[in-house]
């Protein structure tokens, strides 16, 4: 049975984006870039939400992104993508499959298949699969930084999460990976 995961960078006040949505204040060194590379190698499904598959469909395609990130670049365009959007209908980048409705339901059927899936980023669906308790594991990175105002993982949650710690990394730049499963009662 296939499993799913999120990872996400936040602040060290909780937000995974600011106001407008810009992630620039993640550090993305070169370990980071490491554990990017290696994580796209279990070849996982990729599961976005439309704002953040806009986000990464604008760079990872792009000259400079396999200029700067080549490994990770490679990894993201052929790795299989799944959008859920109710307003996007098709989509340019390979291996991109777009999704507009049944979020839970596609989701339960790819969990009985073979093939581990990870949310990137995402706010909106991680709180709705987390509610529907389909997430098993949060890997969460923990940037240095705080900002005034922005977007918060995990917002307007129903029901109450109830994490175990599997395992922590810190990197040379300050973040800190957390990786968190759902605690068996």
């Amino acid at each position: 049975m296939a499993t799913l995961s999120v990872f996400n960078f936040i602040t060290l006040n909780g937000y995974f984006a600011a106001p407008d949505g810009d992630t620039s204040w993640h550090r993305h060194g070169e370990e980071e870039a490491q554990y990017s590379k290696d994580s796209l190698a279990s070849n996982n499904i990729l599961i976005f939400g439309r704002v953040t598959y806009e986000h990464m469909v604008a760079f990872w395609p792009t000259d400079q992104a396999k200029q700067i990130m080549p490994d990770v670049a490679a990894g993201m365009n052929e790795a299989e993508k799944i959008v859920f959007s109710r307003t996007l209908e098709s989509s340019d980048w390979e291996n991109t499959r777009v999704v507009s409705g049944g979020m839970e339901a596609e989701i339960k059927r790819l969990k009985t298949g073979s093939k581990d899936m990870t949310i990137l980023g995402s706010g909106s669906i991680v709180t709705q699969l987390s509610d529907a308790g389909l997430v098993d594991t949060y890997e969460i990175m923990i940037d240095p930084v705080a900002l005034g105002d922005g977007k918060q993982m995990l917002r307007g949650i129903k029901r109450t999460l109830n994490l175990e710690l599997v395992s922590t990394r810190t990197f040379k730049s300050g973040v800190v990976l957390l990786r968190y499963r759902l605690a068996k009662h």
